[in-house]
């Protein structure tokens, strides 16, 4: 079975801008695109989907997951596992709740003295999932602190931090010497966005993260999108930067 962009949107709950953003950067291509352009994902797609969402809710970075997707020893019944009881967690909270408020508003209150699962409780298991995922898979505090910072974030705040990213690597696009002020300035600010709005993006960070522009295909193919060479500019942009 195939399912259309917005159908897929809609049974994932997320927005069509999410997933067409999400073929941009290369994390989740549709099975198939028709000549008219019409997208369309079929039963890996969206299994591959349920996945990204999973580590969405632990508060990974796109550019981690990405790199969660492609690692030999992944696991996707895990992760799938996982999420069907963060979700489990949440529908039977949100059950209590509903039946409370129906309680309240037929001025019968009947409490249960069963045991319920709480908004504490999903919390301590997303904070275990979380924990596991920084442990196997990247930098234990920065992952977190990533995790912490975006589970507040809106949708449209996120939209905007993607906008001002892409502001960024437009930038980089169309700068001409990656070892000049304006592509120092440029990686400056790059910085300054990691560390606002996902982790303390350190020198040492940054230098990795060049690195990782450069000699990472996907990375690489994605930064092009803003330009030929993009990724190939911020590489030396910031290596350069990272050395003064």
């Amino acid at each position: 079975m195939r399912y259309s962009v917005s159908q897929a949107a809609r049974l994932a709950g997320v927005s069509v801008r999410t997933l067409r953003w999400y073929d941009e950067i290369g994390l989740l291509k549709p099975t198939e695109v028709t000549p008219a352009g019409y997208r369309f994902y079929g039963g890996e797609a969206m299994a591959q989907l349920q996945q990204i969402l999973f580590y969405r809710e632990l508060g990974v970075p796109l550019e981690q997951i990405g790199r969660i997707l492609t690692a030999p020893d992944n696991d996707r019944a895990e992760a799938l596992r996982k999420h069907r009881n963060l979700l489990l967690l949440k529908r039977r909270r949100l059950d209590d709740m509903l039946r409370l408020v129906d309680e309240t508003i037929g001025g019968t209150i009947m409490y249960d003295e069963r045991p319920k699962p709480t908004r504490v409780d999903w919390e301590k298991v997303r904070d275990q999932y979380a924990r596991e995922a920084a442990d196997r898979w990247g930098n234990t505090e920065a992952f977190l602190e990533s995790r912490e910072k975006h589970k507040d974030y809106t949708p449209q705040q996120e939209d905007a931090i993607r906008a001002e990213m892409e502001e960024i690597f437009t930038a980089f696009g169309q700068c001409a010497d990656p070892t000049g002020e304006e592509a120092r300035a440029l990686v400056r600010r790059w910085q300054e966005h990691i560390t606002k709005y996902h982790y303390n993006c350190t020198d040492s960070i940054l230098a990795c993260l060049g690195e990782m522009y450069a000699n990472d295909p996907r990375f690489r193919e994605n930064l092009d999108k803003y330009g030929p060479g993009t990724a190939e500019k911020m590489s030396a942009a910031i290596a350069a930067y990272c050395k003064k």
